[in-house]
């Protein structure tokens, strides 16, 4: 193999700079930045655009290569017919096979899939915050270049790896699916098919319930952590890109919510509203937009914990939201959360089950990522190959 620079190879032209006053209701699909994603297009929050004469070098076809060239400079996607008609914005570049005798387009298109692309994009990037590339730039990377009917045949070899990857990625997401949605129809089937001596009580009447503090305190760079709904997860607390704020202000909070180890939160606002965990370290912090479901000796609350990862639950804190663009649940509402209970003997026992097959689910969900990323390493694997002349 030989390395030829890609301008000796391909046409690279940058996109226009559309203006958002000219966006119109339909006609082309503007291709922006956000669009081009690692291996597709995305169609999310699409803007259109009339072309002009002005404008109508910029319309794409189909089959052609597009790369980001602000951020996360290298993400690449091919054009579909479904895409079109397309028009091409600023930071988004198209490259163009110029002579197809000489370059095969689905070799050149693996070339930019692969991490030799991105580390020679990478070092000729720009930038301290937000790395940029130039079309000039990209030009004069090169490309390890073998005859044409070398790079077809490992195209071929590519092809057909590639294939049964993805079919063993779907297999394997199919499973990661199934392992999830077991261990939620386990939760439901106990949840409906209670049985005898199950009763129906308000969550603020068999715990006490609050919420976090409603005001927006000045952050401190080192403190007390300040927890929001974002850092409750579906597997825990996460103290994640937490802000702080001072002792002072912690102490004001921690009148109205004194959380403590042993306790439930809840989240009460946003697209995570209900999601719920165990607080489970003595570290201090204090809350807003959660709720507060104090520990006592009349509930398990492990028990509870897992009633409210239930699909009941879900349903219940859907119907129970208020508001418009960000939905939330209030503390009078999440007081009167309707909980089944059956005997304390009982709830414990149902903790021990569910917590015995969430950890049984989450291995295998821990299975089937590493076989993800094993697969994802794989294609890594042939594509550095194909372009050091060892496939």
């Amino acid at each position: 193999m030989k390395a030829l620079a890609l301008a000796d190879l391909i046409n690279i032209q940058s996109g226009f700079a559309f203006k958002s006053n000219e966006y119109t209701p339909n006609g082309h699909f503007l291709v922006r930045i956000g669009n081009v994603q690692d291996g597709f297009l995305s169609l999310e929050n699409p803007k259109f655009v009339a072309l002009t004469d002005r404008t109508e070098r910029f319309a794409l076809a189909e089959g052609d290569f597009l790369t980001s060239l602000t951020g996360n400079i290298g993400r690449v996607a091919r054009v579909e017919q479904d895409h079109l008609p397309a028009a091409l914005n600023q930071r988004v570049a198209r490259l163009t096979v110029n002579d197809p005798s000489a370059l095969d387009k689905d070799y050149f298109y693996y070339f930019l899939t692969s991490d030799l692309f991105r580390e020679e994009l990478s070092e000729v990037g720009h930038g301290a915050a937000q790395q940029n590339v130039s079309p000039l730039a990209i030009g004069r990377l090169t490309i390890p270049l073998a005859p044409l009917a070398e790079q077809r045949r490992i195209v071929g070899i590519l092809d057909e790896a590639f294939e049964g990857i993805a079919t063993a990625k779907a297999n394997t997401e199919k499973n990661l699916q199934n392992a999830r949605a077991l261990f939620e129809s386990h939760l439901q089937s106990v949840f409906t098919q209670r049985g005898e001596g199950w009763v129906e009580k308000r969550l603020g009447d068999v715990c006490e319930v609050k919420d976090g503090t409603h005001d927006s305190p000045k952050y401190v760079e080192d403190g007390i952590p300040f927890v929001t709904q974002k850092n409750i997860r579906e597997d825990g607390l996460s103290f994640a890109k937490t802000k702080f704020i001072s002792q002072e202000d912690h102490n004001n909070f921690y009148r109205r919510s004194n959380v403590a180890q042993g306790d439930i939160l809840i989240s009460m606002i946003g697209a995570n509203r209900g999601m719920a965990c165990l607080v489970d370290s003595e570290r201090l912090f204090s809350i807003k937009n959660v709720g507060l479901i104090k520990r006592n000796d009349s509930v398990d609350l492990q028990f509870l914990l897992y009633f409210l990862k239930s699909p009941q639950a879900a349903s219940f804190v859907k119907g129970a939201s208020k508001g418009g663009a960000q939905e939330f649940v209030g503390l009078t509402e999440l007081r009167k959360f309707p909980v089944p209970l059956p005997t304390s003997e009982r709830q414990y026992t149902l903790a021990s089950l569910f917590q015995s097959l969430r950890e049984e689910t989450q291995r295998l969900e821990s299975i089937y990522q590493r076989k993800l990323a094993a697969l994802d390493d794989l294609k890594k694997s042939l594509l550095h190959q194909a372009f050091s002349g060892e496939l």
